[in-house]
């Protein structure tokens, strides 16, 4: 098992990564929220990994932090019919303590709304996560603690919005984040729709 990569970025793009370790290039794919915190193509780098074992392939799943690979690895074990592919639409989707809100208070609507997680496999997420002992309990028990602020929520809101719109997932998160750093002051999540708007045309 390959627990962790660590060498020098070679190539970054939002699915999929390359790292050079020693002379040789591992490609891993990645979620969205571990592409957003990688350094730029060059720098030195440390990828936590989980590798799947295929019938004709060997593929490595990459993450920034060790919460999003506990998740990863959570839904690939524990929810029927979640491959790697949903897994990491998952992890793109929503950052990983917003999830487990979601999770604890039932939120359907929330864990839907992730591209390609349709109504029947967000409520299938829901109840077998919630039914596995101590899961539900421990995140429940932190929830309070890392719960989302309004400024995540509103800017989760933005991108969903974006994304319903035609824009690509990256290219949501960037503008979103970007009309955030330029003002003021926080902006509402109809306010970042219109400044991220402008940015992307």
């Amino acid at each position: 098992m390959i627990a962790f990569l660590e060498g020098i970025l070679a190539e970054a793009l939002p699915t999929q990564i390359i790292v050079n370790v020693h002379g040789v290039g591992y490609q891993v794919l990645v979620p969205v929220s571990s592409y957003e915190r990688l350094p730029p193509p060059g720098q030195p780098v440390k990828i936590l990994t989980h590798l799947a074992v295929r019938e004709d392939a060997h593929v490595l799943y990459g993450f920034f932090s060790a919460a999003e690979r506990d998740l990863f690895r959570l839904l690939l074990l524990h929810v029927s019919g979640v491959g790697p592919k949903m897994a990491l639409a998952v992890l793109s989707g929503l950052p990983v303590e917003m999830f487990k809100s979601a999770v604890v208070s039932g939120d359907i609507a929330m864990i839907s709304k992730i591209s390609g997680i349709g109504k029947k496999t967000a409520e299938r997420i829901v109840l077998e996560l919630k039914d596995k002992v101590g899961v539900a309990a421990e995140w429940e028990a932190s929830s309070a603690k890392n719960a989302p602020g309004e400024t995540d929520i509103r800017l989760h809101d933005a991108v969903l919005a974006l994304i319903s719109l035609g824009y690509k997932q990256v290219e949501a998160h960037k503008a979103v984040r970007r009309a955030q750093d330029v003002a003021d002051a926080p902006l509402t999540a109809e306010e970042l729709i219109r400044h991220a708007l402008k940015i992307l045309s």
